[in-house]
């Protein structure tokens, strides 16, 4: 039987479409108030009392700093049902070899294959020590990769090996020693041996099998048997997101990601059959947020009609409709000038821009976490292989942030050295300024040195 296909449609030139975006981006938006019954009742059963998730997050952040091992090992077997041990928490050596040994061989190939091409673009983007100098001046940028790095693996309803290659390998290409993965107690997770196989592959040894807020604290705070880390990255639900946020100041993280996005720029010249995978490939996510702007009536029905008839044939049907009813959105606008203007509006995750002239249009636009060009650009193709890391801002955030790179995983530091000459020529403004902010023995520090 046929499920009807449901998708919000948007008419630009006669709608408000800017109030249209706001409910969905507010949708999409990890504010951590939205919770499904089911999830009330989790919740209600586990801590006696019914908290929104921000205050389970900070409950349970609060018990692994305070406890350590023993409150991951608790909330693992009260969140995932999971009976854990100090002993079994961590994937021994032996099972990572053992998954290795029975990977199917072309899974490996493909893994080397993939590994190349991101650490090939992760090292070329690499930021490299930097000097100016003068006489008597030498200023210098210097760049120290973090020790130790902590990446988050979900495991709730996919397998996910390329989130292992796309979070830890931009690391590895930044030259970071230490990498612990923490993925959930689950077949999909860190039990399952197509991860576990792709872990030691790349050559990653430290993994856990601890999930949501849990495995975030013990990755900031430290625990028995696992460090702490300087960075966390990776992408996660909910708690996943408002743990990350939480620790933020214990340790760095990369971002706090919501649903997965993606924009599509289309015009007549597009493949309807195209687009309609490209909307769907996020759809499936569940949730994810396809949206498809285009200045073609013909394309934009053309496009449904390719939905209703693709969404049948996926795996996750049911997953897809649900996002293309909850999150999906048809826009028709006036032309490609405010086709650009809205994407600027939206600052998607992912952009593919599939018209003719997708380079001239890219021009336009300022804000998109990574952006595809051309009908033979789909977004799959940087989820899984071309290079730049997937892990990328969410939400509207790509205003502001950047997508997950090499340059993630390093410190930057100014060196400054001067000679007693060059110090004397600035001697006088230095002086001058720190009477000015009344701090005198900043001023001494400097006439002293000069007279």
């Amino acid at each position: 039987m046929t499920t009807p296909l449901q998708i919000q449609r948007i008419d630009a030139r006669s709608e408000n479409v800017t109030a249209a975006l706001d409910v969905l981006r507010a949708k999409l938006s990890p504010s951590g108030n939205v919770v499904s019954e089911a999830g009330k009742r989790r919740t209600l059963e586990v801590f006696g009392e019914p908290l929104t998730p921000v205050q389970v997050v900070e409950r349970i952040c609060s018990d692994v700093k305070q406890q350590g091992l023993p409150a991951v090992l608790e909330y693992s077997r009260k969140l995932d049902r999971a009976e854990l041990t100090a002993e079994t928490i961590r994937v021994s050596a032996a099972e990572l070899a053992a998954a290795h040994s029975a990977a199917d061989p072309r899974l490996l190939a493909a893994v080397r294959r993939v590994r190349a091409n991101i650490l090939g673009f992760q090292q070329a983007i690499l930021h490299q020590d930097k000097e100016l100098q003068r006489p008597g001046v030498l200023l210098a940028q210097r760049y120290v990769p973090l020790n130790r790095v902590g990446v988050c693996v979900p495991g709730g309803a996919a397998a996910y090996p390329s989130t292992v290659l796309m979070a830890a390998v931009p690391a590895q290409a930044a030259g970071v020693k230490e990498v612990a993965v923490v993925s959930p107690p689950t077949a999909f997770g860190a039990n399952n041996p197509v991860v576990l196989a792709t872990c030691h592959e790349i050559g990653i040894r430290e993994v856990y099998r601890i999930g949501g807020a849990q495995g975030i604290a013990a990755l900031a705070y430290g625990v028995a048997g696992l460090p702490k880390v300087d960075k966390i990255v990776g992408p996660g639900n909910l708690f996943v997101a408002l743990a990350k946020r939480h620790v933020y100041g214990e340790v760095d993280i990369d971002s706090i990601a919501g649903p997965s996005e993606v924009v599509v720029l289309a015009d007549d010249t597009t493949r309807a059959d195209f687009t309609a995978a490209d909307l769907l490939a996020q759809a499936e996510h569940a949730p994810g947020a396809s949206i498809l702007i285009t200045w073609s009536e013909r394309l934009l029905e053309a496009t449904a009609a390719e939905l209703q008839k693709q969404v049948q044939q996926l795996t996750r049907c049911q997953l897809a409709l649900d996002s293309l009813r909850d999150f999906g959105c048809l826009i028709l606008v006036r032309d490609a000038e405010e086709a650009c203007r809205l994407t600027d509006m939206i600052a998607p995750e992912h952009l593919h821009i599939a018209t003719d002239n997708a380079a001239e249009l890219l021009k336009k636009i300022r804000n998109s976490g990574a952006t595809f060009l051309g009908n033979y650009s789909p977004v799959a193709l940087g989820d899984y292989a071309a290079g730049p890391s997937h892990v990328l801002p969410t939400g509207g955030t790509a205003r502001w942030a950047s997508g997950l790179s090499a340059n993630h995983f390093l410190r930057s530091s100014s060196v400054i050295q001067y000679d007693q000459s060059a110090l004397k020529d600035l001697s006088a403004d230095i002086e001058y300024l720190a009477q000015v902010e009344g701090l005198t023995a900043h001023e001494q520090s400097v006439a002293m040195r000069t007279r």
